[in-house]
């Protein structure tokens, strides 16, 4: 067996040793060229080494096992792999049958070009490659706070440091206007696509998830499946500061869907316009501004996990 190892922040080869018990294994270390050269790729790191090596993952094909040693590692914790020993123990199962081998999706995210922003004096969005996500992407609150959150030191960001940069974040951040659109499913005698409106309000954020967690565990899409060719979207409404202060703690556990300014549906294909440009992060990663296109990439990703599939 071959096996290629993708070594994110903080990590070396010395990260490997507990993996390195079959004399048997070829190791290579860094992407390889093609699929010819490996059978399995070992990703150390977390939500942020994932999302950027995404692309290269997809063109490969080869399955791929998570050892979560980031700063965050939602998605580690989503197949089931949130400690390096289970993680090992998915290793060795594949060894011996390579049945714990799920193909899920992912989510893309595709900036559009809009002149209205040039009559405006705004910055132009041009349309951009697609990019692909594991986890969120997001628009609003969660934008300037994984933004805030980036800049702390790693050894923050991995104890609390979404917490730490989202208080200050909700009593500076203001409501903005966003249009969300969604595919209805038919063409129009053109053969373009019909868009219907789904919601058009004065935002806080906007999340687009393919995996039910983000920022450290909170759950902002409790009934995300990556599997299911949808994705859960999340609109918190316009509110004040303290209401949203008093929101966030119900996060954690889901408990925010209950609340009358939160708006949830799954999509596989929507369009998100704001009055100007906003930043939108995916996977804790700056991704591009609005307008936006978001999808879903069905059975993309083979990913190694635990138990048997």
């Amino acid at each position: 067996m071959r096996a290629a190892v993708i070594l994110g922040l903080g990590c070396s080869a010395r990260t490997l040793k507990s993996f390195q018990d079959d004399e048997t294994i070829k190791w290579r270390i860094g992407m390889p060229a093609s699929a010819e050269e490996a059978d399995i790729i070992l990703l150390f790191g977390g939500d942020g080494t994932v999302h950027r090596h995404l692309g290269q993952l997809v063109k490969l094909g080869l399955p791929v096992l998570i050892v979560a040693v980031g700063s965050g590692n939602d998605f580690a914790r989503a197949l089931g792999l949130g400690r390096v020993r289970d993680s090992l123990a998915a290793w060795r199962k594949f060894r011996q049958k390579a049945t714990n081998v799920w193909l899920i999706d992912l989510g893309i995210v595709t900036a559009l070009s809009d002149a209205r922003y040039v009559e405006t004096g705004a910055p132009h969005a041009e349309a951009g490659a697609p990019r692909y996500f594991c986890c969120v992407a997001g628009i609003g609150l969660d934008s300037e706070v994984a933004r805030r959150a980036n800049r702390l030191p790693r050894w923050l960001r991995a104890h609390g440091g979404y917490v730490l940069s989202l208080v200050p974040a909700i009593f500076r951040f203001a409501p903005f206007p966003m249009k969300i659109l969604m595919a209805s499913g038919e063409v129009d005698h053109n053969g373009e696509v019909i868009w219907q409106s789904r919601s058009d309000q004065p935002t806080m954020l906007a999340a687009f998830a393919n995996s039910s967690t983000y920022g450290g565990g909170m759950k902002i899409a409790p009934k995300a499946k990556m599997d299911d060719g949808l994705l859960d979207v999340c609109v918190v409404g316009g509110m004040d500061a303290f209401k949203l202060f008093c929101m966030f703690p119900t996060v954690y556990s889901g408990r925010h869907l209950s609340i009358s300014k939160v708006d949830y549906f799954q999509s596989d294909r929507l369009r998100v316009e704001t009055e100007h440009p906003l930043e939108v992060y995916a996977d804790g990663e700056y991704v591009c501004r609005t307008p936006i296109e978001v999808g879903v990439a069905r059975g993309t990703l083979r990913v190694v996990i635990p138990r048997d599939c």
